[in-house]
């Protein structure tokens, strides 16, 4: 169930309408907030998505960062992972992303991240719902390293919402 009042609702809540892509902001509904992540729907492509911010940090940062799980539709895409990194990566820079237990390589460029294939996105995606953290790292242009820490409470909940939200679209 969606628990409103907490911390990140309200920010999570802005990240979802921010979020870059097609359609005027008033086209996102919000399916929900369950602890740290949100879900949302743009009835305009279609696509429906679980958002979550990274964790607060002291280390600068070079743009707003989240990680989003995506459903598309018309494309038959489900469970697709995304992530806006807090810092531009340095060119032929490796992105890791440690969950459950399990090491990932992500693809990258610039200040974005995401599976290298619809198999690992499958993975992560399973790992996501046992695992209570995960950490996106690497290096960024200045040459320092980052991460990205996501808390998972309520991460399973907003995709299934996420997916029932575009069922039948």
């Amino acid at each position: 169930m969606a628990r409103p009042g907490r911390r990140l609702s309200a920010a999570l809540f802005a990240a979802g309408l921010a979020l870059a892509g097609a359609g005027p902001v008033y086209a996102r509904d919000s399916l929900g907030v369950w602890e740290d992540w949100g879900a949302f729907r743009d009835s305009a492509v279609p696509r429906c998505y679980a958002i979550a911010m990274p964790q607060p940090s002291s280390r600068p940062r070079d743009v707003v960062p989240y990680m989003t799980i995506g459903t598309w539709p018309r494309r038959n895409v489900r469970g697709e992972v995304h992530w806006r990194l807090s810092r531009r990566i340095a060119p032929n820079s490796k992105v890791t992303l440690s969950v459950g237990g399990e090491t990932f390589v992500l693809m990258a460029s610039d200040a974005v991240a995401w599976a290298q294939d619809r198999r690992m996105d499958a993975a992560v995606v399973a790992r996501l719902r046992s695992a209570g953290t995960l950490t996106v790292s690497g290096k960024a242009r200045d040459g320092r390293t980052f991460r990205d820490s996501y808390r998972l409470g309520g991460a399973a909940s907003a995709m299934d919402a996420a997916t029932v939200g575009c069922a039948g679209q």
